[in-house]
């Protein structure tokens, strides 16, 4: 399927949104509520303000504290991606609501529980933020976040955000023990967030120094790799040489290390993970950027 076709990005971003929130409410509903860990976030200040007030569900209460989050959506990240905001909230929301009304599930082992939900959580959130999509809340005001903070990762700013409203939540009801549980699923959830979100882009960046620069470029160039020569020159003997700079994929150093032992045993060969890679072969930065 062509994702670029105006109609097939359509069905497939309306995919991603109906399946995110699915999963987002079996977490929130299987993993998080049965056993009273708080999430963080506008859903966490609602589960707050359920238990001072049971008749106020979470999903609606979770709905009207987004709106002022709403607005300021509006005036920074544009109509189509509040409106795709708004349509996942509503539906992870009524989703929540709908599945705590049709069937109970009873708390399970709490480390269980961190761990799934976090990694539901997790999913879920990063799958929206990669259809420029939110359910509101903690992951709106991340985005929003970014703008003055772009250096910080989305999972890291939603870390940050969670982490206070359950310090709040563990003040309020003096349930220090669940909120541990709620910072182990929300750093789980960062984590996975952050891979969805990134791990695509993650690349190794090798620094190779070798006596036969021009026998391992040439071999580098017919596997299609890109290739940077860099000046360099030994400290103690003063010989200067071609450092050789080749990004690549994870599935792709293996061949290369074994390319270059070939070819010169004494190769010196440094191998960096690289976060992000940007450019041909790789990423693409626009200007919605995460």
């Amino acid at each position: 399927m062509d994702r670029k076709h105006p109609v097939c990005r359509f069905f497939y971003e309306t995919a991603v949104i109906f399946f995110s929130c699915a999963i987002f409410a079996l977490g929130f509903d299987w993993c998080v509520a049965p056993n009273q860990f708080s999430i963080g976030g506008m859903t966490g200040i609602a589960q707050i303000i359920n238990a001072l007030i049971p008749v106020l569900p979470v999903g609606m209460l979770t709905i009207a504290l987004n709106v002022p989050l709403f607005f300021l959506g509006w005036i920074y990240l544009g109509k189509r991606a509040l409106l795709t905001s708004l349509i996942a909230m509503v539906l992870s929301s009524l989703m929540l609501d709908g599945l705590a009304a049709v069937y109970t599930f009873r708390p399970m082992e709490p480390i269980l529980a961190s761990i799934y939900g976090g990694v539901m959580l997790g999913v879920s959130m990063g799958l929206l933020m990669l259809v420029n999509t939110t359910t509101g809340g903690t992951e709106l005001g991340a985005r929003l976040l970014k703008f003055p903070f772009p250096h910080l990762p989305i999972g890291k700013l939603c870390l940050i955000i969670d982490v206070l409203v359950v310090s709040v939540y563990a003040a309020v009801f003096h349930s220090v023990l669940n909120a541990m549980y709620g910072i182990i699923a929300l750093y789980i959830s960062s984590v996975v967030m952050d891979y969805i979100i990134y791990g695509s882009r993650t690349a190794q960046v090798t620094y190779i120094i070798s006596e036969h620069q021009e026998a391992i470029t040439a071999k580098l160039l017919e596997m299609d790799r890109g290739v940077t020569l860099l000046d360099g020159e030994g400290a103690y003997n003063g010989n200067k040489r071609k450092v050789i700079l080749c990004a690549m994929k994870r599935s792709q150093i293996v061949p290369v290390k074994l390319m270059v032992r070939e070819i010169d045993p004494d190769a010196f060969v440094i191998v960096c993970k690289a976060n992000e890679v940007l450019g041909e072969g790789f990423g693409e930065y626009t200007k919605d950027s995460i």
